[in-house]
């Protein structure tokens, strides 16, 4: 509990050095960041206020601002999908016809790492989507299925997305190494 409350700290830093994403080629994925950096940063303040107030440092309704940090976690998850979504068909599509050329008129290393880079936004969208089921789960009842699931099934959708994250963690090792010299 303790470490959570530096995560604000290192989400600014990359905030901050992300910028407004003017590095980016696709201005949709620039503003999902931009969008999605933001939505983060507003995160760990609600957790902390949340949290300072069930344990009576604040006096402020902690249920209030645990709905409201869910809500941002909700949003993060869905606009993280929908980056993976979009990045994933846009590489598709350029191996399917990048510029006017084939993809087999594509050097065969720029082809595999396309394709293991859609793999990576797979395992992205698989898993922001197990989240995402897991954060409506906790939102106030009446938002779509928000309460409704029970502990085994909260339960499997976190460790699909660990699962998933941890896949995605040795894969991307694995091809560091691979690009080392």
């Amino acid at each position: 509990t303790v470490l959570r409350l530096f995560d604000d700290l290192a989400m600014f830093v990359y905030t901050k050095q992300y910028g407004l994403g003017t590095k980016e080629e696709d201005i949709f994925i620039r503003w999902l960041s931009v969008l999605s950096n933001v939505t983060d940063q507003l995160y760990y303040p609600c957790e902390h206020i949340a949290w300072a107030a069930d344990a009576k440092v604040l006096r402020v309704d902690s249920a209030w601002w645990w709905t409201l940090n869910t809500a941002l976690w909700t949003l993060s998850l869905l606009l993280g999908a929908v980056k993976a979504l979009w990045t994933m068909l846009k590489l598709r599509q350029k191996l399917r016809s990048p510029t006017g050329t084939s993809a087999s008129q594509l050097p065969r290393s720029k082809r595999r790492a396309m394709e293991a880079r859609i793999c990576s936004e797979v395992l992205t969208l698989l898993s922001n989507l197990a989240d995402l089921a897991n954060a409506v789960h906790w939102l106030p009842r009446g938002v779509l299925w928000a309460g409704r699931f029970p502990p085994w099934l909260v339960g499997l959708m976190g460790t699909i997305s660990s699962i998933l994250s941890t896949c995605q963690a040795v894969r991307a090792g694995r091809q560091a190494e691979a690009d080392s010299p």
